[in-house]
């Protein structure tokens, strides 16, 4: 209950100061942000944090490719589980034993 209480009183003392400092603030603070959005250094940087955001989803997405080599649902559910690898793992070391 506190935090509710809490959560209201802030809500009440940002919609106070933000009714105070007026429609005038908004749109300077709107038209500082536009400038700084069109800046080419900004709009090159933006490019090329793209860019590596993009390459290193495409790293990440090769190296779990070649951690979990399968192409479908259909090839993750034929995979033996731990258990049926261990039972083939003991049957085949039973049958190289040499004791057919």
């Amino acid at each position: 209950m506190r935090y509710r209480i809490t959560f209201v009183a802030g809500l009440a003392i940002g919609y106070v100061l933000g009714a105070k400092a007026g429609r005038a603030r908004y749109e300077q603070m709107s038209r500082t942000a536009r400038k700084v959005a069109d800046s080419p250094v900004v709009q090159e940087v933006a490019g090329l944090v793209g860019a590596q955001v993009g390459n290193a989803g495409r790293t990440v997405y090769d190296k779990a490719v070649d951690k979990m080599p399968i192409t479908s649902v259909r090839d993750f559910l034929a995979r033996p589980t731990d258990e049926e690898l261990r039972t083939m793992d003991r049957e085949t070391a039973h049958d190289g034993a040499g004791g057919r």
